[in-house]
This record gives C-alpha cells, sequence and structure tokens, in this order.
C-alpha cells in the first residue's frame, strides 16, 4: 500500500529510536532488564508498526497499526518521565526527548486522520 521508506512518519520513529538507545547506554546496567528493556521495546515498536502498517492491504488496517504505534509513543512517553525523576536520564535528555515523541504522535495523529 504504501512504502514506508518514504513516510515522514516513519524516518522520525527510525531517529527517535536511535536517540532512545543513545541515551540508555548511560542508565546504570543494573537497570537493563527494567525500564531500558521496557523503553527500547516501545521505542523500536513504533517505527515496525508504521512499516507493518504500510505493508496491509486496507486503510482500515494501516489505521489500526498507526494506532498501536501511537500507544507506543505514549507508553515511551511516560517511560522517559519516569526515568527522569528517578535520575536516569538527565532533564536535557528527558526534554529533547520528550519533545521528539510529542512531534512524532501529532504526525502520526494527522497522517491517521488522512486515512479515513
Amino acid at each position: 500500500m504504501h512504502n514506508f521508506r518514504k513516510l515522514e512518519i516513519w524516518e522520525m520513529a527510525i531517529n527517535l529510536a536511535s536517540e532512545v538507545y543513545r541515551i540508555t547506554e548511560k542508565i546504570h546496567y543494573s537497570e537493563k532488564y527494567n525500564i531500558i528493556s521496557q523503553m527500547c521495546r516501545a521505542v523500536v515498536s513504533i517505527p515496525s508498526n508504521i512499516a507493518e502498517g504500510a505493508g496491509r492491504n486496507t486503510k482500515g488496517e494501516f489505521r489500526q497499526f498507526l494506532g498501536i504505534a501511537l500507544g507506543s509513543c505514549y507508553e515511551l512517553e511516560t517511560q522517559i518521565i519516569l526515568s527522569k525523576k528517578l535520575k536516569f536520564v538527565s532533564s536535557k535528555d528527558a526534554e529533547n526527548l520528550t519533545e521528539q515523541i510529542t512531534n512524532l504522535q501529532k504526525k502520526i495523529y494527522k497522517f491517521r486522520n488522512t486515512l479515513r
């Protein structure tokens, strides 16, 4: 249906994932199987669901996968807030990630609405 590699939202999600992986490398190893694991799964889910939805046969299916990607954005945002509160990530990193997530959420939401 769509070439996911040409979608701006997919590219933004890939960049966000790279940034999250870079930042989580700084978190103490004892959190590897806790918050780091959760954050990495959530951030990988975003571009993965965009790509999977793009390969589906109907706009409705694509919209459903974009909804899942949005859910993962909100999950990641919550994990960033918690990581900041626990001082696992700096305020600067948290603000940068939150800004990227918010922009991506808006773009996914707008794109999803065009598929009606």
